[in-house]
C-alpha cells in the first residue's frame, strides 16, 4: 500500500485530503509545516509527499530538498500559480491549483504513483505509464457508457500517443479538463508536466506574463524574471481552458509558439525554443468568432487539426443514473453515510431534468442531498433539482423593487428574471469605467462568475483599449 505524506497548515484542507486519500486505499500520515514532518516522520520513506507550497516556517518546495528520492507534488492558490511553476523548476513532479476537484487530486496522484521504480525513483523513460494502460486510460478518469463518450473515449486513445494539437469543444462542466489529463496520461509525455490555464481567470494585462514570462523591468511591478506557463511545460503538454477568451496580442503569441515552436519572454529580444504539446478547450463557436473577428483564423486552424467534442449531459440519458451513483458513493464516504440510496422518485427526477449546468452540477446536487440527508433515502426534495441553486447569490442591496414575499414558484420566477435585468443593466453601464474586478466586487460575487454570466447573457467583455 503506497504511503502518503500530507504536508498543509489549514486544517479543513489537511483533514479533506487525508480522508480521499484514505477512502482510495493510501496509507496517509500529515503534519502542519515541514519542521513538524521532519520531527514527526521521515519523509524520506514516503512514496509521495503532498505539500502546500506556503507553510509556517519553510516553504512546501524545501521537501524537494529534504526528502530528494520522494516526489513532491504541490499544492497552490491560483494567485501563486507563477510560485507553482517555480517549484517545478526546483524538482516538485506536478503542482495541483486549490480549489482541485478530488478526482483531479486522484488521477495526480496516481499518475505519480504509476511512474515510480521499485526504488520511488522516476523512470527516465517517458514509456513507463504504457505498462499499466487502464490506469491512464479515459475510461478510468471519466465516466461514460452511452454511445457518445465510448467514441470520446475512442477517439482520445487514438489521438493520445500523437503530437497532434487537440481541440476540445463542450459546455460548461462537462468534463473538458477530464479529456485533457486523459490526452496527457496516454501520451509518450506522461512523465512530464501537464500545466493547465484556464484563460478566462486571468486578468487580461497578465495573460501574456503568466503564459510568456517577463523579464526584471519588463512592465510596473516587474522586480524580477519570470518562468511562463509554456516554458514550465516544456517537454509535456499545455492545456489552455476557455482558450475563446484570449485577448488578441496573446493570440498573436500563441500563434508563434505553434508555428516556430519558440516563445519570447514580455521584455526580451531573445527567443527560446518550447516542446510542448498543445490541448485546447471552448464552450465558445471559435468558427463563428473568426467571422466576426474576435479570434484569429489562423490560429483556430492551427488548433482544430483534432477536434474533441464532449457531449452535454443531456445527450447522455443513460449514464445520468450511473454518474449519479458514482458521485453518491464518493460523498458518502467523504460524509460517514455510506449506506445512501436514490429513490425510484429521485432517479425519475435525475432522468427528467435538463442539466443546464451538465455533470459539474450534478455532483453539486448529489453533494447537496447527501449533507441534506438524515436518513439512507435520496429524495426529490434533497436533490431541489427545480431551484437556481447553481447561480450567483448577488447581494440583496443590489435588487431593484421590494422585499415583498409572493408564492409559488411565480414569484421565483419574477426574481430571477430581476437579477438578470439587473446584473445586464449594472454591467452594460459601468463596465466602461470599471475593471471586471471592480465589477464583480460590487455584484459580490467572483470574476469567474461575471465572466460565466456575460457568457450566458451574450454580454461581451469590453476589450482594454491600452
Amino acid at each position: 500500500m503506497p504511503r502518503i505524506l500530507i504536508v498543509e497548515d489549514e486544517d479543513i484542507i489537511r483533514s479533506a485530503v487525508r480522508k480521499l486519500l484514505q477512502h482510495a486505499g493510501y496509507e496517509v500520515a500529515d503534519a502542519r509545516s515541514v519542521e513538524e514532518a521532519e520531527q514527526n516522520h521521515e519523509p524520506d520513506q514516503f512514496d509521495l509527499i503532498i505539500s502546500d507550497l506556503r507553510l509556517p516556517g519553510a516553504a512546501g518546495t524545501e521537501l524537494i530538498n529534504r526528502a530528494p528520492n520522494t516526489p513532491v507534488l504541490i499544492m497552490t492558490s491560483y494567485a501563486s500559480l507563477r510560485s507553482a511553476v517555480d517549484s517545478m523548476k526546483m524538482g516538485a513532479v506536478e503542482y495541483i491549483a486549490k480549489p482541485f476537484d478530488h478526482d483531479e487530486m486522484l488521477a495526480a496522484v496516481e499518475n505519480i504513483l504509476a511512474r515510480q521504480g521499485p526504488a520511488g525513483a522516476e523512470s527516465d523513460s517517458g514509456t513507463d505509464s504504457g505498462d499499466k494502460p487502464e490506469e491512464s486510460d479515459p475510461a478510468s478518469i471519466m465516466f461514460g457508457q452511452c454511445d457518445a463518450m465510448q467514441k470520446v473515449f475512442t477517439l482520445i486513445r487514438k489521438v493520445a500517443p500523437t503530437e497532434t494539437t487537440v481541440l476540445i469543444q463542450g459546455e460548461s462542466g462537462t468534463g473538458k479538463e477530464l479529456a485533457a489529463r486523459a490526452l496527457h496520461l496516454l501520451s509518450p509525455r506522461a512523465s512530464k508536466p501537464l500545466i493547465s490555464v484556464n484563460c478566462a481567470a486571468i486578468p487580461e494585462s497578465l495573460i501574456e506574463s503568466e503564459l510568456f514570462g517577463h523579464e526584471k523591468g519588463a512592465f510596473t511591478g516587474a522586480v524580477s524574471a519570470r518562468t511562463g506557463l509554456i516554458e514550465a511545460a516544456d517537454g509535456g503538454s499545455l492545456f489552455l481552458d476557455e482558450i475563446g477568451e484570449l485577448p488578441a496580442e496573446a493570440q498573436a503569441r500563441l500563434l508563434r509558439v505553434l508555428q516556430e515552436s519558440e516563445i519570447r519572454k514580455v521584455g526580451s529580444t531573445q527567443s527560446r525554443k518550447v516542446n510542448v504539446r498543445m490541448i485546447a478547450a471552448t464552450h465558445r463557436n471559435l468558427k463563428a468568432m473568426t467571422r466576426t473577428g474576435e479570434f484569429r483564423e489562423d490560429l483556430y486552424y492551427r488548433l482544430n487539426v483534432m477536434q474533441i467534442r464532449i457531449p452535454p449531459l443531456r445527450e447522455r440519458q443513460s449514464d445520468i443514473l450511473g454518474l449519479a451513483r458514482r458521485f453518491l458513493k464518493r460523498q458518502g464516504q467523504k460524509m460517514g453515510k455510506p449506506n445512501l440510496n436514490l429513490s425510484p422518485e429521485a432517479m425519475r427526477a435525475l432522468e427528467r431534468h435538463r442539466w443546464p449546468g451538465n455533470v459539474r452540477e450534478l455532483e453539486n446536487a448529489i453533494e447537496r442531498a447527501t449533507i441534506l440527508c438524515d436518513g439512507d433515502v435520496i429524495t426529490p426534495a434533497l436533490l431541489d433539482l427545480d431551484s437556481e441553486g447553481g447561480d450567483e447569490q448577488i447581494p440583496e442591496t443590489l435588487v431593484e423593487g421590494n422585499n415583498e414575499q409572493v408564492s409559488t414558484r411565480d414569484a421565483d420566477s419574477a426574481n430571477d428574471l430581476s437579477l438578470e435585468d439587473y446584473f445586464q443593466h449594472f454591467v452594460l453601464e459601468n463596465q466602461d469605467r470599471m475593471s471586471e474586478t471592480e465589477l464583480a466586487q460590487k455584484l459580490g460575487i467572483s470574476r469567474k462568475s461575471l465572466w460565466e454570466r456575460r457568457q450566458r447573457l451574450g454580454i461581451p467583455r469590453k476589450k482594454s483599449g491600452s
